[in-house]
């Protein structure tokens, strides 16, 4: 009998608002067409094969993210690039990981909210503008603000 009570009672402690309340909800934008963009850009290199910021990383991460601070309404893309690092799948696992670990700096170090940053792997065949950049790097792009009509996107 006591068994059929436990539900019971678990149900109540839901009811009553002692739940954990449920996560927040991810802002809805994309990082498509953030490497054309040339404002509010910070470049950080790698060593060869390493997915780890060095220290040299802080000046670029701390000044994006005190822009991100300063308006809290704009996003952030962080794009990783890894080329002529290994094979295809090597290359792309590395630069998703070095953007990983620049967003989670972002996030963790200088208390950027998560749901305001993707992190993204990018290939050379991205575009253009990613095969010119460092080969071993991670792009920070602080998006634009929304514009008045509320989108929350680089523009094509």
């Amino acid at each position: 009998m006591t068994h059929a009570l436990l539900p019971a009672a678990l149900a109540g402690l839901l009811l009553l608002g002692l739940a954990p309340p449920a996560g927040a909800q991810p802002r809805e934008f994309n990082c498509v067409g953030a490497e054309r963009l040339e404002d509010d850009v910070f470049e950080i290199s790698f060593a060869a094969r390493s997915a780890r910021p060095g220290e040299a990383a802080r000046t670029p991460v701390a000044a994006a993210a005190a822009l991100a601070k300063e308006a809290p309404e704009r996003n952030i893309c962080v794009l990783g690039h890894a080329v002529r690092e290994g094979g295809q799948t090597t290359r792309t696992q590395l630069a998703a990981r070095r953007a990983r670990e620049v967003a989670e700096m972002l996030s963790v170090e200088y208390g950027i909210a998560r749901d305001r940053i993707r992190a993204e792997a990018r290939n050379p065949g991205f575009s253009n503008r990613t095969a010119n950049r460092e080969s071993r790097s991670v792009v920070i792009v602080v998006l634009p603000g929304a514009p008045a009509g509320g989108a929350d996107s680089p523009a094509p």
